[in-house]
């Protein structure tokens, strides 16, 4: 009997959440383009969703959100766009594994002995 008790408000608390997903509302909006060509723009929802963005327009962009994951962790993303690309930054982001040590002195090597060109006599 208990487990099912269980599981049956475990199901009810995922269709709660769901309906109250669904039925979300936008609690700010706020856009603004200036004839110099940067913008800036900022939202918010009910179901606590935020994000904002201000940049160049084709050319550089900062900007971060925020929402809770379905599995209740939260999410903080940041991220710049720019001439080097798109750099994103959170701690929900995996990360990529160590250099090894072999490659590390290989390019030590490289760089402590740079390629010289032979001028061959003719």
């Amino acid at each position: 009997m208990f487990k099912s008790a269980l599981i049956i408000s475990l199901f009810l608390v995922v269709v709660i959440r769901a309906a109250d997903e669904s039925q979300s509302e936008t609690t700010k909006y706020r856009s603004e383009v200036k004839p110099d060509g940067t913008y800036s723009w900022e939202f918010g929802t009910s179901n606590g969703i935020d994000a904002q963005e201000n940049g160049l327009g084709g050319v550089q962009a900062v900007g971060s959100v925020r929402y809770t994951a379905p599995d209740g962790s939260p999410i903080q993303l940041e991220y710049t766009a720019d001439e080097n690309g798109y750099r994103p930054t959170g701690a929900h982001l995996p990360t990529p594994p160590p250099i090894p040590d072999y490659i590390l002195r290989a390019l030590a090597y490289i760089e402590a002995h740079p390629f010289e060109r032979i001028q061959l006599k003719k």
